[in-house]
């Protein structure tokens, strides 16, 4: 969903370099050409990626707040499908961002950045305009949003700021379908953070650079306790992070992890991608795709980002916009009656406005926000030249 928007260096993929130092170069035509090999920094398919995975959660959205139902594969939810995509990317990202940087610090920084002014921008845009503008879609005035009920608009911004988000609902505000919740989107960024701070907790402790095995041996516990808790071993009763949710965010997130500490030894093989699709498509009419299909899946998320012909790497990066102000969009078109236009135009319409601001949002905040990841005290610059590049993120 994200990424800072500068240059990028042309640097080998993987922490120890892959022969020939570049994407493709020593391949013979007998040679399977490795993940390190593949990878461009500056030619991929991420951005594209990311907005693809933005959109599918949008018009899954739109179609559950405004008309109840969300498009399936199987039984699993091709939002829910898009949400995976975007932790695998993330996973592979943000490990990479970590051992391209000169400290652990510079790394905190640069992800709180990313996600930090654009949720609290946000959460104070949800409060100030689009909770003003539903009270009067349901004939209320505007200012009643500041001071109606347990959970006013003021309440909103101040208790989600952290970025767990512990109330929804504004005012008391509801469609005529009972539909309350302002973002519904914003839930899954604090395991987003968690995760982080697990990429963070390895490269402190040099898992990243020395140990890579230990993130393999990490997922396959990961992948266990998943197993565990669909088999009704593991109840889940803590709030917030400690739950069910974590498993599958953090299962996908590391896999994308070991995707790049593992480049140089990842074939990019269609007949593994084809593969791939297969064990996914039959992962996807289980309860959790996750069980059989998250390796599959986090193969097919790097494959594309290499593989497919779309290569465009934009000078905005829509996606984080995207994905954090498509639902109070539709929640307002829900209010305005939009729902009968119809649901190919209900979905056009709120994709289209949530653009417009996601646009702004990386005018005015995201982009501003990331030219200063580099602003920090004399003493803490590394010397040499700069290394700093975009850091994708979901």
């Amino acid at each position: 969903m994200t990424g800072d928007g500068s240059p990028q260096p042309h640097a080998a993929l993987s922490p120890v370099p892959a022969a020939g130092g570049g994407p493709g170069a020593g391949v013979s035509a007998r040679q399977v050409e490795t993940l390190a090999q593949a990878f461009d920094p500056r030619r991929n398919s991420l951005a594209v990626l990311r907005l693809g995975f933005a959109a599918v959660v949008a018009v899954a959205h739109a179609l559950a707040v405004g008309f109840g139902w969300q498009p399936h594969l199987g039984a699993t939810a091709l939002g829910d499908l898009a949400v995976d995509g975007f932790f695998v990317l993330s996973g592979f990202l943000v490990t990479r961002s970590f051992l391209r940087l000169e400290a652990p610090g510079r790394f905190v920084w640069h992800r709180f950045l990313r996600i930090m002014p654009g949720f609290w921008v946000c959460l104070v845009v949800t409060a100030l305009v689009v909770a003003p503008l539903a009270a009067v879609l349901v004939g209320r005035t505007p200012g009643s949003v500041f001071t109606a009920g347990e959970d006013p608009a003021w309440r909103y911004v101040v208790v989600n700021a952290a970025l767990p988000v512990l109330q929804y609902e504004i005012a008391g505000i509801a469609a005529d379908d009972g539909e309350s919740v302002f973002d519904g989107s914003l839930w899954t960024l604090q395991y987003e953070a968690f995760c982080y701070g697990v990429v963070w907790v390895l490269g402190v402790t040099a898992v990243l650079r020395r140990e890579r095995g230990v993130v393999l041996a990490v997922c396959v516990a990961v992948w266990a306790g998943t197993l565990l808790e669909h088999a009704g071993l593991i109840p889940f009763d803590v709030p917030l992070l400690a739950n069910d949710q974590l498993l599958r965010f953090l299962l996908v997130f590391l896999l994308g992890a070991a995707g790049f500490l593992f480049a140089d030894v990842v074939p990019v093989r269609a007949s593994w991608a084809v593969m791939s699709a297969v064990v996914v498509l039959a992962g996807a009419f289980l309860p959790d795709h996750r069980v059989v299909g998250a390796l599959s899946f986090a193969y097919l998320c790097v494959y594309g980002m290499v593989r497919l012909p779309l290569r465009w790497t934009p000078s905005w990066d829509l996606s984080y916009g995207l994905y954090v102000y498509h639902w109070p969009v539709q929640l307002l078109l829900l209010l305005a009656g939009g729902t009968a236009l119809g649901s190919v135009a209900y979905v056009l319409v709120s994709l289209g406005a949530a653009l417009v601001l996601a646009a702004l949002s990386w005018v005015a905040v995201e982009g501003p926000a990331l030219r200063l990841k580099d602003a920090r005290p004399p003493a803490l610059r590394p010397g040499g030249r700069r290394r700093g590049g975009p850091d994708l993120l979901v």
